[in-house]
């Protein structure tokens, strides 16, 4: 565990304003660890960094604010990670740009399990909502911890499909982690707090700037062992976190969609420059050849809020376009052959279409 005097000195390199992400690790590189930066003389800085640079580093005061985030790591709950750390997601070291400190509130032991990011469209269609939902859970309960930016729209369900699991979630931010963004989430990122882990790599009370969120992409592409994307336009948030983790070596899945939705678009260009196409969380599974950990404590009141959907349930879950048996077993948790028996009785009725290519299709 780092001492209150070594994180210090670390909250001093990353709140140096004008010492990004490569300077910072120059000067790990070269020194050690931060304290020895500041005990270093400028003609050993400047030889590492400009010479503007290496004044400032030596001559900028923050103490207040290092004070105020000494405080924060103080109160239950909240951990200041450094690149020293065990506890320091170690997949992030992998990527090309890790944080070297992080802010994390909740159950830091979550991010070293493995993860899957889940990212899409803030203003996704209710049938995207649920197949988030309905992925997140599926992913949840095979033992992968579902990574996600609390943005609303597709990460907002992903992380309440996720919360339903043993796996729990983690939400990377684009603000302090002491802010709540965006405020129609406040709940949920309270309930991500108690049960997974918000981490942010941004100073104490920062706010949502645009630029932010970009970076905070790259957090969520690095920690994930890939990448599934949910509805997403051309030009979409979404589709950098995938570029970021493909560019990291991680897998970039992506759910198909309508032709004729521009929320369709991101996802079938993605497909065309190499994602996997999944119909189902078994996909994803398979695709990474990852054998399932059923969830060891999930509650009876899960259990039962996972058994058999009624017919009108399930009708609700094959939403407005033709779906794959095998994508109605993730939402509904159902397995296909107990929705066959639920499914052929509404066939009959003309409730329910099969298509060619086993897909099914509500009729009103």
């Amino acid at each position: 565990m780092t001492d209150r005097h070594e994180l210090a000195a670390w909250l001093r390199l990353t709140l140096i304003p004008g010492v990004g992400g490569e300077a910072r690790r120059s000067l790990l590189k070269a020194f050690g660890l931060p304290q020895a930066v500041f005990d270093a003389r400028p003609s050993e800085l400047s030889g590492i960094v400009e010479q503007t640079l290496a004044e400032r580093l030596l001559a900028h005061e923050c103490a207040a604010e290092i004070e105020l985030a000494l405080d924060w790591a103080g109160q239950p709950g909240n951990h200041l990670l450094t690149l020293a750390d065990a506890d320091y997601p170690q997949s992030l070291l992998t990527s090309d740009d890790p944080p070297i400190l992080l802010y994390a509130k909740g159950n830091r032991a979550l991010l070293n399990r493995p993860m899957l990011a889940v990212v899409g469209s803030r203003n996704a269609t209710a049938q995207g909502l649920r197949d988030a939902e309905a992925f997140a859970t599926a992913l949840g309960n095979a033992g992968l911890t579902v990574v996600s930016g609390l943005a609303l729209g597709i990460d907002a369900a992903a992380h309440r499909g996720a919360l339903a699991t043993a796996a729990g979630t983690v939400a990377v931010i684009g603000t302090g982690a002491d802010r709540l963004y965006p405020a129609r989430n406040e709940a949920l990122a309270r309930a991500i707090a108690e049960k997974g882990v918000i981490i942010s790599e941004f100073p104490l009370g920062t706010p949502p700037l645009a630029s932010n969120f970009p970076r905070r992409n790259r957090i969520i592409a690095g920690l994930g062992l890939g990448c599934l994307v949910i509805e997403a336009a051309l030009r979409s948030g979404s589709l950098i976190t995938a570029r970021l983790a493909a560019e990291s070596g991680r897998e970039v899945f992506a759910i198909p969609g309508s032709i004729h939705s521009p929320l369709s678009r991101g996802c079938h260009q993605l497909i065309r420059q190499g994602a996997k196409l999944v119909e189902s969380a078994q996909d994803i599974l398979e695709e990474l050849r990852w054998e399932a950990i059923p969830a060891a404590n999930a509650t009876d009141d899960q259990a039962a809020a996972t058994e058999g959907p009624d017919d009108e349930h399930v009708l609700a879950l094959l939403g407005q376009t033709p779906c794959a048996l095998d994508t109605l077993s993730v939402r509904s948790g159902l397995t296909p052959a107990e929705l066959l028996a639920m499914l052929l009785p509404m066939e009959l009725a003309g409730r329910v279409a099969q298509l060619p290519g086993g897909l099914y299709q509500r009729l009103h």
